[in-house]
């Protein structure tokens, strides 16, 4: 488990530590609540799909979810998938996926209410990875996966990824960032300025961004993610600077 989805695994410990679980005034914020870094280098994009620097990485990584994650062991460990299976050669992967994750609220879907998320979002965030258009740099990660119908799901909570041949790292590159769930409404919405409007279903949702200046994410009320029964994040916000 992510626990916080810290920006640094090192820093997991000082955080619980430093942060309560309660919802603050955000005009008069409490600072044990809120998590501040500095980052020397410009975050290009929030669009997981181009975290490919550490900058972006660890933004993206409190916006947004994959299938799987890393926890502190560097060990892979259930996210939005709940569990899995890998047919007996290999090349089958069969993802159970919970059924409590939504969507950021957001502008771009009825009533500015966030949905659940189902598998055919992560078949779409996947093929988005993929088509020649994204220019994603994280393309890599599927070439491993069959040519012809890749992803599929036989239910709102089962995704099947099929491989061209066996490739056990495989489970792993599932954790990098590019392999997040995004929702195709706010990409055909917000088009190229998704990079700087991110919807996901992450422990933060996206506050404000004054490229080259500030990044503000605030605490997603619904997030699915619990430490001994208390719902995640602890943190009431993310400041970057």
């Amino acid at each position: 488990m992510r626990g916080l989805h810290c920006l640094l695994p090192g820093l997991m410990g000082m955080i619980l530590l430093l942060t309560g679980g309660c919802r603050g005034n955000w005009d008069q914020p409490d600072d044990r609540k809120i998590f501040r870094y500095n980052e020397a280098a410009d975050i290009s994009s929030l669009d997981p799909a181009f975290a490919r620097d550490q900058a972006n990485i660890w933004a993206v990584n409190q916006i947004f979810n994959g299938l799987v994650q890393l926890n502190d062991r560097l060990e892979v460990v259930p996210c939005i998938a709940s569990r899995w299976e890998v047919s007996p050669d290999g090349t089958r992967y069969t993802f159970h996926l919970r059924r409590d994750v939504c969507f950021h609220d957001d502008a771009c879907f009825p009533e500015s209410q966030g949905r659940r998320l189902i598998a055919a979002d992560f078949v779409y965030s996947f093929n988005r990875i993929m088509h020649p258009s994204t220019a994603s740099p994280g393309s890599w990660v599927f070439g491993w996966v069959a040519d012809t119908v890749p992803f599929t799901a036989p239910d709102d909570s089962t995704l099947v990824i099929s491989l061209k041949k066996p490739f056990p790292p495989f489970i792993g590159i599932l954790t990098t960032q590019y392999c997040s769930a995004v929702p195709r409404e706010a990409v055909e919405k917000y088009g190229s300025e998704f990079r700087s409007h991110p919807v996901g279903t992450g422990p933060f949702y996206f506050a404000m961004w004054k490229e080259g200046v500030k990044l503000v994410m605030r605490r997603n009320e619904n997030y699915f993610e619990k430490v001994d029964g208390k719902q995640l994040p602890f943190l009431e916000a993310v400041s970057v600077t």
